[in-house]
C-alpha cells in the first residue's frame, strides 16, 4: 500500500506520537502505515482521513 500519510504529517508539522494521540492508536503503528509494514483497518483509514481532512484515497492508493 502506497501512503502518503507522512507528507500529510509533515506538511501539519506534528509527530507521528502527536498523530497517534489524535487517532487513538500507538506510535508504532504509524510508523508500520508510514513504512508499508502494516495496512490500516477501514476505521483507521477514515480516522486519519479526518483527521487530515481529506479523503481516504489522498492518503491511501493500492500498490
Amino acid at each position: 500500500m502506497n501512503t502518503e500519510l507522512k507528507v500529510y504529517r509533515a506538511k501539519r508539522d506534528i509527530t507521528q506520537e502527536e498523530l497517534a494521540k489524535e487517532v487513538g492508536v500507538t506510535r508504532q503503528t504509524i510508523n508500520a502505515i508510514e513504512t508499508g509494514r502494516y495496512n490500516p483497518s477501514l476505521e483507521l483509514a477514515f480516522a486519519l482521513a479526518e483527521y487530515f481532512d481529506c479523503t481516504i484515497e489522498d492518503l491511501f492508493s493500492p500498490e
